[in-house]
């Protein structure tokens, strides 16, 4: 059991951690608001980038696996995190044959976490088969898009959550 000092403590870390979250990004949208630092938008080509699945030996290139494909990808900001848990990713594996069935020959979900604990989420959300779980260890993928935010509480370098629909790499 908590003591009110601990409960108190926990209160102040958390607003803490939410106010030094909101003035980050409202620092990032002051220092990136011009045209030549906007996100991947419609049209673009997908960066040709090496992601990893399962392990750091299954080298997965995002690029030659949407060759010919219409893709459906999606990322969150980590792995076993509440809202990506609970609520992004399941969305996703409940839907995914009727996803499926309108012609998406992939559905992938990708986090800049190493592949063993993207591994072991896809494991714990039964995605196999139905969601693609790829690893984007150094943010490489995640910054060609220009979707990276610096989060120092939740682990640095994270990925903003967005979804796209990819039709033969574009």
């Amino acid at each position: 059991m908590q003591s009110i000092v601990g409960k108190q403590l926990l209160n102040v870390l958390a607003e803490t951690t939410v106010s030094r979250l909101l003035s980050l990004e409202a620092l990032r949208a002051l220092h990136t608001s011009n045209a030549l630092n906007m996100p991947a938008k419609v049209g673009d080509k997908i960066p040709s980038v090496d992601l990893y699945e399962n392990t750091p030996a299954n080298k997965v290139n995002i690029a030659k696996l949407c060759e010919g494909k219409k893709v459906v990808l999606f990322a969150v900001p980590g792995a076993f995190t509440p809202g990506c848990s609970q609520t992004h990713l399941p969305g996703y594996v409940s839907d995914a044959q009727s996803i499926k069935d309108k012609g998406i020959s992939e559905i992938i979900c990708v986090s800049v976490n190493d592949p063993f604990v993207m591994a072991a989420w896809g494991k714990d959300q039964k995605t196999e088969g139905k969601v693609r779980m790829l690893a984007d260890p150094s943010a490489e993928f995640t910054k060609a898009l220009d979707l990276a935010t610096d989060l120092p509480p939740l682990g640095g370098v994270r990925s903003k959550r967005y979804s796209m629909l990819i039709d033969n790499c574009v």
